[in-house]
């Protein structure tokens, strides 16, 4: 159920936040009537959305037996329900129903950054018309960057340097060096390959979408063309300042132990070096798409199955990851690479 901006805006810290910033929560959040006897978490649990207690009355049991209740309509319910991680207790709904309120919480902490940065008067990234800030939502959505850590969104807009783009220029070419991430400010493009020695189309990008992430991930040359379908602007960010913002946190990493447990529990392990590579010497069971095809293939995956990419190194592997964890997938890239799951098993 779409939550109302004004309900939002009740709660604690969203109170102090600019209606843009309110209403675009308000359309990313969810509200749901859970029954009596419901348990929203329990203590010790790690979880990614912060709850607020919008009606009813939810109890919290702790470990050591104290306990308290939480009421909709007392002050106490403009806080967010037991929000520290790992969480303290185990939350129980009281009531005969509740009525809560489910943000996302790594992206409501980068819009409240956001919102915190718009009222700098040396801020630059901020537009006055209506739908101007839409670019910078989009991104702050991306999954590529949802754990990247709240303080770097500052940094971020600090170092993103805005260009200028026209209708049918070329921003990156396919074989070319990287040199810089990109995120769409306004316009729209496309990205094209070489296929069978023809440029054929294979995606469009609107406001807040980003490209160049691959090649400077890898530290290898472009492996598609990027051109402008209309006029525009460009927002870019220099291979250094990604390297800096950008590239720790956006890959979830997993050791070989870690990698077992997950294949065990049903993961799938993906190889994206060569087919050459893979024939060579791989692990048992993996599937192997290269990184140059893996947008191309990636319909080959369950996205309702984590995945686990490998490579020799582990640059391949942090690329592929980011891809996928891009376009919704639960993806880590192994530490140490083939070795070290091999030696592993």
């Amino acid at each position: 159920m779409a939550v109302d901006a004004a309900l939002l805006a009740k709660f604690y810290p969203l109170d102090k936040l600019g209606a843009e910033c309110i209403e675009q929560l308000a359309k990313e959040a969810e509200q749901t009537e859970v029954g009596k006897g419901s348990v929203l978490f329990r203590a010790g649990d790690t979880d990614d959305h912060t709850l607020y207690v919008a009606a009813g009355v939810v109890r919290g049991d702790y470990p050591d037996g104290k306990s308290k209740s939480t009421d909709g309509s007392s002050l106490q319910g403009r806080y967010a329900l037991g929000d520290l991680q790992p969480r303290r207790f185990t939350a129980t709904v009281e009531s005969l129903t509740a009525t809560l309120i489910r943000l996302d919480r790594r992206y409501a902490e980068k819009v409240m950054i956001f919102d915190q940065l718009t009222k700098s008067p040396n801020f630059r990234h901020y537009a006055e018309d209506p739908g101007g800030n839409r670019w910078v939502f989009r991104l702050l959505h991306n999954r590529a960057l949802h754990k990247m850590p709240t303080g770097a969104v500052e940094r971020l807009f600090q170092r993103l340097e805005e260009v200028i783009a026209i209708k049918d220029q070329i921003i990156v070419r396919e074989g070319d060096e990287a040199d810089y991430f990109y995120v769409l400010k306004e316009g729209s493009a496309q990205v094209s390959k070489q296929i069978d020695g023809r440029d054929s189309v294979v995606a469009y990008l609107v406001r807040g979408d980003t490209f160049g992430e691959d090649a400077l991930l890898t530290k290898s040359v472009r492996n598609a063309t990027v051109s402008m379908k209309t006029d525009g602007k460009l927002m870019r960010l220099s291979t250094k300042d990604f390297a800096e913002i950008l590239t720790p946190p956006v890959v979830d990493w997993v050791n070989p132990a870690k990698a077992s447990e997950l294949s065990k529990a049903g993961a799938q392990v993906l190889d994206v070096r060569t087919p050459e590579e893979f024939d060579e010497a791989a692990i048992k069971g993996a599937l192997n798409i290269s990184l140059l095809n893996l947008r191309d293939r990636i319909d080959e995956l369950d996205r309702t199955r984590p995945v686990i990419v490998y490579c020799n190194t582990g640059e391949r592997s942090a690329a592929a990851a980011f891809i996928l964890g891009k376009v919704g997938f639960e993806a880590y890239a192994l530490q140490g690479g083939l070795a070290a799951m091999m030696k592993q098993r």
